[in-house]
């Protein structure tokens, strides 16, 4: 959901049968979700003219890469913090107007809301800032390569956190295999020269908010009863209200609000943070999570592909190949054994 965390994509803290959505990172790398097995054939697409997976697929696929030029295109106009704050206002109101025409309850219970206010803060308001924060200096492609390696921070995490998430050699060997491929994005063997520390840095922390943020949801809201739609809307209002007392505080009012970037805001949430996770609860429940989450490898390539072509943003040999690398190890720490 930067997803999309994002999720980097955003995350989402729901029940433990349904994934994070890809937009922020794909929490797989530390526990994969369970289906129910099924005695029928694959579910077959309801009818009434929904559009076929693929082609959902595809599209959010496509929504979740272009977050990151979004972004940098917001920051041209808007602080950080406020191209955050624009990101989950808007995110919540999509979420929100779908509550209201389904005329579903957020959830309810003091305890309930504390748990969402830190999820909030670890899965929205400090990744989104920090990707926005990054985005001033480093390019957009870069950006989106950063995100994917939270699947390896996560299964690196998870070896700490998650006492019932038991190591493999084949995923030890997917994380050294992913960090290679970060190294290589960075061009190592160069001195680091030409890349801006720390917006990569900040970049990569963002990244790290995410599985810090999905185990904390894990451990205390997994079991907490409503849809992901409701939990995932109240999640989004709490960080607006985070990011609103944080941009009141650290940035003044913008003057002007020239087109393109409060489109590319408003964008960013309302389909790329909002609709964008609809998207996704209907493909987990058609498809299966293993195949919709499958959405997460194709973000840092359209990000990059968006940032060339469409910011004129510099590409090397070695951030494809790299961030092929990155992909190659993530897809290896989110196999386990049958």
């Amino acid at each position: 959901m930067s997803a999309p965390s994002i999720p980097v994509p955003s995350s989402i803290p729901v029940p433990s049968s349904t994934p994070v959505p890809a937009g922020t990172p794909a929490p797989t790398a530390v526990t994969p979700p369970t289906t129910p097995p099924s005695a029928g054939p694959a579910p077959k697409a309801p009818a009434g003219g929904r559009l076929d997976w693929r082609l959902r697929f595809a599209v959010l696929s496509v929504i979740w890469g272009f977050s990151f030029l979004l972004i940098k295109v917001g920051t041209e106009a808007y602080a950080p913090f406020q191209v955050a704050l624009g990101r989950v206002f808007f995110g919540a109101l999509a979420l929100l107007t779908v509550l209201l025409i389904r005329r579903e309850p957020l959830p309810r219970g003091r305890r309930t809301w504390a748990h969402l206010t830190v999820a909030a803060l670890l899965l929205n308001t400090a990744p989104f800032s920090l990707f926005a924060y990054a985005e001033l200096s480093i390019p957009s492609s870069l950006a989106g390569i950063c995100n994917a390696t939270s699947p390896l921070w996560g299964m690196a995490l998870s070896l700490v956190a998650l006492s019932e998430d038991r190591p493999t050699r084949r995923r030890f060997a997917g994380l050294g295999l992913g960090f290679l491929g970060v190294l290589t994005v960075l061009g190592a063997w160069q001195g680091f020269s030409g890349l801006d520390a720390e917006g990569t840095a900040l970049a990569l922390l963002a990244a790290l908010c995410y599985p810090i943020g999905w185990i904390y949801v894990r451990r205390t809201l997994a079991s907490t009863p409503g849809s992901p739609v409701a939990l995932t809307g109240a999640q989004l209002l709490v960080s607006t209200l985070q990011l609103a007392a944080v941009s009141a505080l650290f940035t003044s009012a913008p003057t002007s609000f020239p087109l393109w970037p409060t489109l590319s805001v408003i964008a960013l949430g309302a389909l790329g943070t909002g609709m964008a996770l609809q998207m996704q609860y209907g493909l987990v429940t058609e498809i299966g999570p293993t195949t919709a989450q499958m959405v997460t490898y194709f973000i840092p390539v359209i990000a990059t592909t968006a940032g060339v072509l469409l910011l004129d943003e510099q590409l090397h040999w070695n951030t494809p190949v790299g961030a092929a690398i990155v992909l190659a190890g993530a897809a290896l720490t989110q196999t386990r054994r049958r």
